[in-house]
């Protein structure tokens, strides 16, 4: 009796080629291998249906009168139907036991529509992981908090706040122990209730531990679906958020002085819209029957998941505006089909911030949903471009680098990996979030969206079809709701002329001291540059601010066989006092090529 109806994810598996010249030695050729599965719809199982009685019948808060009327609809339709639970914002999950078609949903539903006492029914549907997942790790730079045209000015912020006594819920596939996030983990829960899925011998528990989401074979989970290894993906959305940071190790997290709670919906084949639901009940500090109280009630929740529905299930509303009302904010990944987002959910709930993602180029993702209901952009990322041939992993380096775990199927060693997605771009939004909560305690989750988006910056590539209010400024924001300052300079333009040999494999820098110009750089610094070398690819240059912060201005590429550097580089700079010694520091990263900085240019 299974009946099909799914919200879509994306899953994947890879591994990652690091492709290096010809002739070049110390530059390995791994080959490479991605499936990449775009959301799909309409093939997983209906298993349960979620009925919302009147407030005036029995039903609404009986659960003898619920499992009653279940048995009266089972004689009616002929189906084996039970009243399983209670979810929290009082509604009863229904199962309709196994081997049900789409007729046979059909007529339940039907049934409990044609009740009176019935205010709504709706499927219990699927959510997956909305990440495209490589398998190979790229220990690259994190551009995505600090790179001027991709990034997300997120270092600016710092000094200002860390996020700490905030705690933020990922509320997604549970966590693999990993040491770059340990001390910033507190008790979660399990909130998967069918044991199956769980892997963990039972149904919800405290115990929020991922078991692995790996699928052994194609068609596992629905027809169409493929088998794929365990994403590790609660892991690699709360490195984002909240990785520590100073630990001379990893990377470090948008929040890194705030907390992470892992609260586990997907398992084996996705997650359930009740358990999802009412885990966002509980991670707000709300109650579900028969879960224990949150000790540690969330300030912000993360929900990298997703899939499609027309509408906002009523589930995932009332879960949405609980914990909105008890001051909670709700972050969404907006989905990866590069289809208006109106058609998935939960992004086109109301109340939550909704996110698409956009590339190191500072364009729209390729994969990215879009559309009106989009609030804001950040960081997602792309481990291949949209014209090379999925199945394919070719630029490892402008994915989202974050905390993982090698297994395959359960947990094994911890390491880091590049993802893309928009599952990677909402930790960024969730991490900014939390930080904003940080500095000012009394902000509600209206105005932590408003101020994000009224300081956001403009797009700097493409976006077709809408990308909210641009991508997300940290700095910015920040500086907003605490009263900083943002900008600075008055135009004036500093130049060094002196030539500084690059060695083959070696860093070189070039100083100009500035001076005459108060307050802070501004938020548009321009840096001139101009580099004589005989392969760019090879180099990586960064701006070095007075204070030592570093702003990454161009990454190596090893498939870069061009001559020489003479670009201009726009930075956000206004967290930076404008007077003191700046750097442009150069370094080579290969051999067999070599030049000099010719001339360079500070313009404020």
């Amino acid at each position: 009796m299974a009946a099909s109806a799914t919200i879509l994810g994306v899953t994947a598996t890879s591994s990652v080629a690091l492709a290096g010249r010809a002739g070049s030695s110390d530059r390995p050729v791994v080959p490479a291998s991605q499936t990449m599965a775009q959301d799909k719809s309409g093939d997983a199982p209906v298993e349960k249906v979620i009925v919302t009685y009147k407030s005036r019948a029995a039903e609404a808060s009986s659960n003898s009168a619920a499992k009653t009327d279940a048995a009266e609809k089972s004689r009616k339709t002929g189906e084996k139907l039970s009243f399983e639970r209670r979810l929290a914002d009082g509604a009863a999950l229904v199962d309709l036991g196994s081997g049900a078609d789409a007729k046979d949903v059909t007529e339940v539903m039907e049934a409990f529509r044609e009740d009176s006492s019935v205010a709504s029914v709706e499927p219990d549907i699927r959510a997956y992981p909305t990440a495209v997942t490589p398998n190979d790790t790229d220990y690259a730079k994190q551009w995505d908090l600090f790179e001027p045209t991709g990034g997300m000015n997120v270092p600016g912020a710092w000094d200002t706040t860390t996020g700490s006594g905030v705690t933020v819920a990922v509320i997604d596939t549970g966590y693999a122990a990993h040491s770059d996030l340990s001390a910033n983990i507190v008790s979660g829960y399990d909130f998967i209730s069918d044991s199956a899925d769980a892997r963990d011998g039972n149904g919800r528990d405290g115990d929020p531990s991922d078991e692995g989401d790996w699928n052994a074979t194609d068609n596992e989970c629905y027809s169409g679906s493929r088998a794929s290894d365990s994403s590790w993906h609660g892991t690699h959305v709360a490195g984002t958020i909240a990785a520590t940071a100073n630990n001379a190790k990893g990377v470090a997290g948008v929040a890194h002085g705030a907390k992470v709670q892992h609260v586990r919906v997907l398992g084996k084949c996705g997650g359930s819209s009740a358990d999802i639901a009412d885990a966002i009940t509980w991670a707000s500090g709300g109650s579900v029957p028969g879960v224990p109280a949150n000790p540690n009630p969330s300030q912000v929740i993360n929900l990298s998941l997703g899939g499609a529905s027309s509408t906002c299930p009523t589930v995932y509303r009332n879960a949405i505006n609980g914990a909105v009302s008890r001051g909670t904010t709700v972050v969404v990944a907006a989905g990866n089909s590069n289809a208006d987002v109106s058609g998935f959910t939960p992004a086109n709930c109301a109340g939550v911030i909704n996110v698409a993602a956009t590339s190191r180029e500072g364009n729209r993702a390729f994969y990215s949903n879009y559309g009106s209901a989009i609030d804001i952009s950040a960081p997602g990322g792309e481990t291949r471009r949209g014209t090379d041939t999925p199945g394919t992993v070719t630029t490892p380096e402008n994915g989202i680098l974050s905390t993982l775990n090698s297994g395959a199927t359960t947990q094994s060693a911890e390491n880091y990996e590049p993802y893309q997605g928009t599952s990677m771009a909402a930790p960024h939004i969730a991490g900014l979030a939390a930080l904003l909560k940080s500095a000012d305690s009394s902000l509600t989750p209206a105005a932590i969206e408003t101020a994000i988006k009224a300081n956001a910056r403009p797009v700097p590539g493409t976006c077709s079809g809408g990308c909210g209010a641009g991508i997300a400024d940290a700095a910015k924001t920040v500086a907003a709701v605490t009263g900083g300052e943002t900008g600075g300079g008055d135009g004036a333009t500093f130049t060094n002329t002196a030539n500084f040999t690059i060695a083959d494999r070696a860093t070189v820098s070039s100083t100009i001291s500035v001076t005459g110009v108060s307050g802070n750089a501004p938020s548009a610094l321009k840096v001139g540059v101009d580099i004589v070398h005989t392969y760019r690819g090879d180099l990586v240059i960064d701006l070095i601010a007075p204070d030592g912060s570093a702003y990454r201005l161009k990454n190596s590429n090893s498939g870069d066989s061009a001559d020489d550097v003479h670009a201009t580089y726009t930075v956000d700079a206004s967290s930076e006092l404008a007077a003191g010694d700046w750097k442009l520091q150069v370094r080579d990263v290969y051999r067999g090529d070599t030049g000099y900085i010719d001339a360079w240019s500070l313009t404020f």
